[in-house]
């Protein structure tokens, strides 16, 4: 059971055929959130070898550029859509019902333009001011601990619709008594490599960005609660970038500090 969950959420949360070599039952996906940092490993560990490979032949904005693409490419920019929607939605709607209506909605407004624009520019800006010898480990490390922190938005707020309503036609299973615990549990035995191997080769003055991605989760998550009363798959993908995109920031304010 727990590895057509694993095979669910790496189907899920890229676009790898691999429905070509595993049938996994639809039921499965209402776990997804739970491997979600595993599916990190995946996403965030393409992207580190993008850019790492790139950087012999480009200069660092060009590799985290082609790093980015690559990311866009395996997912499908899942998580992109959710925050464009999620911008046209909080944006535009005035009431929760309105908000929701938009963020069904698949055509692109200006405030979804102008949130990718912005993500996008603050995203690369920060990686480029990285050093080369860390770019690598906080590219992977972002990943899969923002994915980590954004999943715990499903225990915090309920589902803003109900599954006839979801545009994936999923809604994610919310944990309850023991399987918070179990999830605690495997998101730590997830994430501990990865932070691990930043502390290792960049040092343990940046571990204190482990702390940026949690506050930004749990200030968002209020905000929500507050503007929709709950979340929606969109706000999950949103989520995680508005997470990781704080990581990657606050990795950028530690490059004058460790200098």
């Amino acid at each position: 059971m727990e590895k057509d969950r694993i095979w669910a959420a790496l189907m899920f949360f890229t676009r790898l055929p691999l429905w070509r070599i595993k049938t996994v039952d639809a039921g499965h996906f209402k776990y997804v959130v739970n491997y979600w940092p595993l599916a990190g490993w995946l996403t965030g560990g393409i992207m580190a070898l993008v850019c790492w490979g790139a950087a012999f032949l480009w200069p660092p904005l060009v590799a985290v550029w082609m790093a980015v693409a690559a990311r866009w490419l395996l997912t499908g920019g899942l998580h992109e859509d959710g925050l464009a929607d999620c911008a046209d939605g909080l944006g535009g709607g005035g009431t929760r019902e309105r908000i929701l209506a938009i963020m069904k909605d698949s055509h692109i407004g200006t405030y979804g333009v102008l949130a990718l624009i912005v993500y996008a520019g603050l995203l690369t800006a920060s990686l480029a001011s990285l050093p080369m010898k860390v770019l690598p480990l906080v590219v992977l490390c972002g990943d899969v601990w923002s994915k980590a922190c954004s999943s715990f938005i499903i225990l915090q707020l309920p589902y803003a619709r109900n599954a006839e309503q979801a545009k994936a036609r999923v809604v994610y299973e919310r944990w309850s008594g023991r399987a918070v615990m179990s999830h605690v549990l495997r998101c730590l035995l997830i994430t501990a490599p990865a932070v691990v191997l930043l502390g290792c080769f960049a040092g343990a003055d940046w571990l204190w960005i482990l702390l940026v991605p949690p506050v930004v989760e749990i200030l968002a998550a209020a905000f929500l609660r507050h503007r929709l009363g709950g979340y929606t798959g969109d706000c999950c993908g949103a989520m995680f970038l508005v997470c990781e995109l704080g990581f990657y920031l606050a990795t950028a304010m530690m490059v004058p500090l460790v200098d």
